[in-house]
């Protein structure tokens, strides 16, 4: 371990800020976006919990959907924190699919960031407002350790943003729930990791 002082700090460079981007837990699929945990979410719930509580989380923020929320909310009642909704970390609007099955409908939208379905967002389209959502926090709330409760598209066109190696197969792999941490400098520059084992 290297000791002394980080020359970032003496320049004044504010700390990155931290996010855990947390996809939501197992839900029963429906075209209801705004159905609940199963009971097995509810029980891996409790295990993101345990997990995000080794850190100094200072704000927990979800998208609009109770899936979401519910994933955090084990964690926000530990800590005595509200859930703060921010709807920019919803889940992208796939639309009117009629691809023969989800995942190949998600790949399309995925070859192409500009194509979506009727009704639905592109990947361009959700990617801008859930990176316009994270931004904003790095601006208010510099060098903060956030959480976001968010959804499997979104969390992965974040990540994008920042790595373009971030793509459908990415996506493909990604479990319920599933945890991330990204740390993004003022300067723009982010660095992530997967946390869930």
């Amino acid at each position: 371990m290297k000791l002394g002082l980080d020359p970032g700090r003496l320049s004044g460079e504010a700390p990155p800020t931290t996010f855990y981007l947390v996809r939501h837990a197992h839900a029963e699929w429906s075209p209801e976006e705004n159905r609940s945990l199963s009971f097995r979410g509810q029980q891996t719930a409790q295990q993101v919990a345990k997990l995000l509580m080794s850190f100094p989380i200072e704000a927990i923020y979800a998208s609009s959907y109770r899936r979401a929320i519910q994933t955090v909310q084990p964690l926000a009642s530990r800590l005595g924190l509200d859930i703060q909704i921010e709807p920019g970390f919803r889940e992208r609007d796939l639309g009117e699919w009629s691809a023969p099955g989800f995942a190949e409908a998600v790949r399309r939208t995925w070859s192409n960031p500009e194509f979506a379905f009727p009704g639905g967002e592109t990947n361009l389209q959700a990617q801008r407002r859930g990176v316009a959502g994270l931004q904003e926090l790095v601006q208010a709330q510099p060098g903060r350790q956030i959480v976001i409760g968010t959804h499997g598209n979104l969390l992965a066109l974040i990540l994008n943003h920042y790595d373009p190696g971030v793509g459908y197969n990415f996506w493909s792999r990604l479990t319920l729930p599933d945890v991330y941490r990204l740390q993004v400098e003022a300067s723009g520059n982010a660095h992530w990791a997967r946390i869930w084992e």
